[in-house]
């Protein structure tokens, strides 16, 4: 019978289309890629591979640099976060390094979809143009929710400051009502 039945593999023998556990240590935790900034790092990554492949096929290529960049630095963040390397490199300011990462962004993409969508008539442009439009508003979201994070910590930081302050001032008051 068409087609042939397989035969029986050894036991210990991995699948052909089975990744390895080296590569599997490779990959981002599914846990993370469900998470919302797992799905929105997918996004970024996914919009600027698009826009940077629209610009590749349009008739000037003078944009091209930015979307590849954002890719790569999208790819950067994801397996960083995934790898939890911010946790490990702790010198880093990991938080405000993804803030500048997507405000940057989300600027960049706006003036050259604007650009691109105004000044050339080609499809490619036009769909880049589209893409980058798209790209904009995904790196809005991002550092909008990043903003929100920063700025509760920030305010746990001040209140918990505000308390050593007043815990400070109390303990002051008692050692001078001592003498």
């Amino acid at each position: 019978m068409w087609p042939p039945d397989p035969e029986p593999e050894p036991a210990g023998s991995p699948r052909p289309g089975a990744a390895g556990p080296a590569l599997r240590a490779l990959l981002p935790a599914r846990a993370f890629l469900c998470s919302p900034k797992g799905r929105l790092l997918l996004a970024e990554s996914g919009l600027s591979f698009i826009t940077f492949i629209c610009y590749v096929v349009s008739s000037a290529s003078a944009f091209l640099t930015v979307p590849l960049l954002e890719f790569l630095l999208a790819v950067y963040f994801l397996f960083a976060d995934a790898m939890q390397l911010n946790d490990k490199w702790q010198g880093l300011c990991w938080p405000m390094m993804d803030f500048l990462r997507c405000v940057t962004a989300a600027l960049i993409y706006f003036v050259i979809s604007i650009t691109a969508v105004a000044k050339y008539s080609d499809g490619a442009y036009k769909a880049a143009g589209v893409f980058g439009f798209l790209a904009t508003i995904v790196f809005a979201i991002d550092f909008y929710l990043i903003f929100n994070e920063v700025a509760k910590f920030l305010k746990q930081g001040d209140s918990a400051a505000e308390e050593n302050t007043a815990h400070r001032a109390e303990e002051e008051n008692s050692d001078s009502d001592s003498d």
